[in-house]
């Protein structure tokens, strides 16, 4: 196995959503975490209060929210998700993931470790890391700043045993024991008789070694990903312009994806729900073309929605929310699939439908009714099986063009129908259209509709004989004869 700990040392920070530099967060009047402005003038971890103030006077203070940072931790969770289905939470503020059997989806450790250090990135979260064999000793080493993949256990205890005492973060009482003792290594603390140590020191910093170095289990409580996704988050200040959301919806977005990887499923449509500063309340709808679970994909189209949206009031708080779900289906890749250029038709279409709105982007389908005029319909982009079934419509396969080699009358049928059928003129040879017509075709009837005679917008009852014809410039078309003579309907191509 092969644990990657990830430790966010700024993380009461980060988690806040109002916050400005210099910053610091304080508990009981001491300082837990400042951000770089602050540091930068001497503020540190650990200082009283007033010597922060009296180093930095400008210096923003805030109080330790638990609740947020535990929600800003099982979010990241949600994110990691798509890298590994084994995710635990290591509180205050770590994870840990089990990338052991997911090295060869990725091609080896040293890309999962950048993929989500790139991912951490994005979202603007300061992180630390390290690879070890146990999960304990990937986390002390995350927490001394030893980024490194330690896959061989020898090279990971080497490590450790360099490691300062004061990183497993015993209680105070023991550290001031060790330092009687004059040990400050972990290294030299494990040299140390094991029994007289348990009788001094007490048996959980014993029992932390031996899991850190893995002569003890170590099971880790598995992070469980909600049946729902529904995130909130507070955004920094007040945002009066659209496309400034995209960021925050970035965030959102990113632990939706890993959620939808963890659970297996495919969203269809989401939405952003966008409280205003004047409690009011607003929604915009994310509706894919297909079920889908790429964060560059819902990414994309909400930049669309957000170029076209105007704001009513400032946004001060946004809640993603996955309204359709379903189970990623299982399927087989092909042994030599190459990858598809570009997004992809359906991709472009949903990105399309965001621009253009809901109604200005369909496709078509086919229902099952004989006449011409009625047997096309438009869609929605992206409608499936189940609705195709519903309204009557064949599959888009059925749609076949005509060929001069297939012409075998019945069978085929133009893929250019004109919006009103065309009168053609008659002569003693026959119909013109550009010269004579030369029927390839026998007759073929079509008579129905009789059930929805006189209803607006409906095509009736229809009696007509369809023909394949040809002019003398080598055009095909599809005309038909009714007691008003003859008819141009439609062309080949």
């Amino acid at each position: 196995m092969l644990w990657l700990a990830l430790h966010f040392p700024l993380l009461p920070l980060e988690a806040l959503p109002l916050r400005q530099s210099p910053s610091a967060v304080v508990v009981r009047g001491r300082v837990v975490a400042c951000d770089p402005m602050a540091a930068q003038a001497g503020v540190g971890v650990g200082q009283k209060l007033s010597t922060a103030l009296g180093l930095q006077p400008g210096l923003a203070v805030f109080e330790r929210a638990a609740a947020r940072e535990t929600q800003a931790l099982e979010n990241l969770a949600c994110w990691a998700g798509r890298f590994t289905p084994s995710v635990s939470l290591a509180p205050p503020a770590g994870l840990l993931l089990e990338i052991g059997g997911c090295r060869r989806l990725f091609g080896g450790a040293p890309a999962i470790v950048e993929a989500v250090l790139a991912g951490c990135a994005t979202q603007e979260y300061s992180v630390a890391w390290a690879a070890a064999p146990t999960p304990l000793g990937a986390c002390w080493l995350a927490q001394a700043g030893r980024g490194g993949i330690y896959e061989p256990i020898a090279a990971m205890q080497a490590a450790l045993a360099d490691l300062p005492c004061a990183v497993p973060g015993w209680p105070a009482e023991v550290r001031d024991r060790l330092e009687s003792f004059g040990v400050k290594r972990l290294g030299e603390l494990r040299a140390l008789p094991a029994a007289g140590l348990r009788r001094r020191l007490g048996n959980g910093p014993l029992d932390d070694m031996l899991r850190a170095w893995g002569d003890m289990p170590d099971p880790q409580q598995p992070f469980i990903f909600p049946e729902a996704y529904a995130q909130d988050i507070e955004l920094p200040a007040r945002v009066e312009h659209a496309e400034a959301l995209a960021f925050a919806g970035q965030r959102l977005i990113a632990a939706l994806a890993g959620w939808l990887h963890g659970r297996q499923l495919l969203a269809g449509a989401c939405r952003l729900q966008l409280t205003h500063d004047d409690g009011s309340r607003s929604a915009l709808t994310l509706r894919l073309a297909e079920p889908a679970a790429d964060e560059g994909r819902f990414l994309r189209l909400l930049r669309e929605h957000l170029a076209r949206l105007k704001l009513a009031a400032p946004v001060e708080a946004l809640r993603l929310q996955a309204d359709e779900v379903i189970a990623r289906p299982g399927a087989s890749a092909h042994l030599f699939q190459q990858a598809v250029a570009g997004e992809g038709a359906l991709a472009c279409l949903e990105r399309l439908r965001a621009r253009l709105g809901e109604g200005a982007v369909c496709t078509l389908g086919q229902r099952a009714d004989y006449r011409p005029e009625q047997a096309t319909l438009a869609r929605e982009v992206g409608a499936g099986a189940d609705s195709s079934a519903n309204s009557g419509m064949k599959a888009d396969s059925d749609l076949a063009p005509f060929s001069p080699s297939t012409a075998t009358g019945a069978a085929n049928r133009p893929l250019w129908l004109l919006p009103e059928p065309q009168a053609l003129a008659e002569r003693a040879d026959g119909p013109h259209w550009h010269g004579p017509l030369t029927l390839l075709t026998r007759a073929e009837r079509l008579e129905s509709g009789w059930w929805d005679a006189g209803e607006a917008g409906a095509a009736g009852d229809l009696r007509r004989d369809y023909f394949v014809a040809r002019n003398p410039q080598g055009q095909w078309a599809w005309i038909f004869r009714d007691a008003q003579g003859w008819f141009l309907h439609g062309l080949f191509a």
